[in-house]
């Protein structure tokens, strides 16, 4: 199902040219550096081509003849294309430079006998490079001591095309040069129809992690994995045009200039998203993965055209499919894709494949952000506002500590990102090891912020069919609840009475213990308590008392331990009370004792 609808993509997106799609017999290559030659075939400059990329220099997506790079210890040339080694004789700290003499001598060869049939003057000048060039020569250029990944390619002084682009030179790899198809024929498993089989799924697949030379998402490099005595991709026949189409599409999804569009990466997964038909949820549905409905609204504000969608989508998430239809799809016949690749040894597994109509991915989107609402906070001069709809990658983030008081993502469990993504794109429960994360993330840091909150409320109404109120709910019975309220109103208290001169509070040196075995922990914290009630003055001494009565009258006993839903209501009672503290009942959205601590 998944080459299928890859499959299928790649007939969609090659009419787009903005994908920059390789036609038959080509392949996209990353390229870092070009040979730049006179036309007698004399060399002018070696030039690195790659493009910044943040702070960070990227190898530039490049159309370019043939294939993928075939991994082994063959001499395998590319035609007029390849890394430093084949074109040049040279690498950098080269374990083996006798190896990547033999394959300079394997590529200029591979050239001279083609010079009569391609019969063009460019192909020519990069012949009479090749026969003069002495790989000792390449010392003499710093830019290889440095280039550690990428290939290059060739180029004539003065002329705006690469060589393998000059109008004979195509002509003839299109009529002649491409290798032909293999004789093996069999009923092929995407298209079913019967044409010749592909021995080897090439090109091979970059973007999603593994080789740099490209995984393979389909290979047998065993006998156990043989059978019948068919060979390598004999076993699982997919005629060489269905690899093609399947293997382009999906590095067009991952590395191509539409990357940002479709591409996004949590943890050690690379997840992909597309659509049958074009669609305008395509153009900012990354964004709302990763940054959520503040970043696309700030972004993307001077489109207006877009911002409307935008709008149309936020509010189709607030109200349902009654909103559906401004989003201008043909959201009943429209499919979605999503999949997650992660590399695994020498191939990418596929962490996770779901397929849907727009509608039901939408009602299944809806669905999670009503399960994990939670009371907004807007913003202050302080802090920004609370996203109404929490990204995926800000949900994950909550379960891995701060490095330089950002996520340090490298903490982020793998085995997280495909239950998530099938709880978000398909309404199957959260993975518990979700709230596991989230719970000892807030016992290690003491922090119970926003976004954790609503993952214990998404966990608890979900996977433990629990109703759970968005805000403070005064009238809820659940001891944990009540008592995660009491340890906010017992913290409260402690700061009132002892002021900013505090260095830690009791969340910091009791909220672990509270939120576990809470029959130890709890009559300290009340004997203390009243140390700091006298503290206070007046009114604000009686309210807080009749509060703390209010909360534990209904509790007989403090339970000796709570397991991991019980901790979860624990935080979210803690959480609750703690936003209700600095909020001004007669103006839910203003704050007289400021910002409430994370």
């Amino acid at each position: 199902m998944i080459l299928q609808a890859l499959y299928e993509l790649y007939g969609r997106i090659s009419q787009d040219s903005a994908y920059g799609l390789a036609p038959p017999g080509y392949s996209i290559q990353n390229m870092a550096f070009r040979v730049v030659l006179r036309p007698d075939g004399t060399l002018f400059e070696i030039q690195d081509i790659r493009e910044l990329d943040g702070k960070s220099l990227r190898p530039r997506a490049m159309v370019v003849p043939g294939q993928g790079k075939a991994p082994g210890s063959g001499i395998n040339p590319g035609f007029l294309w390849d890394n430093t080694g084949y074109m040049l004789g040279f690498k950098p700290d080269d374990p083996n430079p006798s190896r990547s003499r033999e394959t300079f001598f394997g590529f200029r060869d591979r050239h001279l006998e083609m010079e009569t049939e391609v019969d063009a003057a460019p192909f020519s000048a990069v012949c009479r490079f090749l026969e003069s060039w002495d790989p000792e020569d390449a010392l003499d250029y710093p830019l290889l001591k440095e280039m550690k990944s990428g290939f290059g390619v060739f180029q004539i002084q003065g002329e705006a095309e690469y060589v393998h682009e000059e109008m004979r030179v195509e002509a003839w790899w299109r009529a002649d040069g491409r290798p032909a198809p293999r004789d093996v024929l069999g009923q092929c498993l995407v298209t079913g129809l019967v044409a010749p089989v592909a021995l080897t799924h090439s090109p091979k697949i970059k973007g999603a992690g593994g080789q740099t030379s490209g995984t393979a998402i389909v290979s047998f490099n065993a006998t156990a994995y043989e059978s019948y005595g068919k060979e390598q991709s004999d076993n699982a026949p997919v005629s060489a045009d269905a690899v093609f189409r399947y293997a382009n599409a999906l590095n067009a999804l991952l590395q191509g200039p539409m990357r940002r569009k479709h591409r996004i990466s949590l943890a050690d997964t690379t997840v992909v998203f597309w659509t049958d038909r074009p669609s305008i949820v395509e153009d900012f549905f990354a964004q709302f993965c990763t940054r959520g409905s503040e970043g696309l609204e700030s972004e993307e504000a001077q489109d207006e055209g877009l911002l409307g969608k935008i709008g149309a989508f936020l509010d189709a998430m607030r109200q349902g499919q009654s909103c559906y239809p401004e989003l201008g799809e043909d959201y009943d016949e429209t499919e979605f894709y999503v999949l997650g690749l992660a590399p695994n040894a020498a191939r990418l597994s596929a962490r996770f494949f779901h397929r849907a109509s727009l509608t039901e991915f939408l009602d299944n989107l809806r669905s999670h952000f009503l399960d994990i609402a939670t009371d907004v906070q807007p913003a202050s001069k302080k802090r920004r506002a609370d996203p109404e709809f929490p990204s995926i990658r800000l949900l994950l983030d909550q379960t891995c500590p701060l490095k330089a008081g950002k996520p340090d993502r490298e903490h982020i469990s793998p085995v997280l990102v495909g239950p998530l993504l099938r709880a978000v794109f398909a309404g199957a429960p959260y993975p518990e090891a979700l709230a596991s994360s989230v719970l000892r993330r807030i016992r290690a840091d003491r922090r119970i912020d926003y976004p954790r909150a609503c993952v214990l409320k998404g966990y608890l109404v979900r996977n433990k069919k629990q109703e759970v109120s968005m805000s403070l709910d005064s009238e809820d019975p659940r001891p944990a609840y009540r008592l995660g309220r009491a340890f906010a109103a017992l913290e409260k208290t402690q700061k009132d009475a002892l002021g900013d001169g505090l260095n830690k509070t009791i969340r910091d040196s009791y909220y672990g213990s509270a939120s576990s075995t809470p029959r130890v922990v709890f009559p300290r914290l009340l004997r203390t308590y009243q140390h700091h009630l006298a503290k206070l003055e007046g009114g604000r001494r009686v309210n807080r008392e009749r509060l703390l009565q209010e909360i534990l009258d209904p509790l007989s006993s403090f339970p000796a331990h709570f397991n991991l839903e019980d901790q979860g209501f624990f935080a979210l009672g803690y959480y609750h009370q703690t936003r209700d503290f600095y909020t001004k009942k007669d103006a839910p959205h203003h704050n007289p004792e400021g910002d409430p601590p994370e």
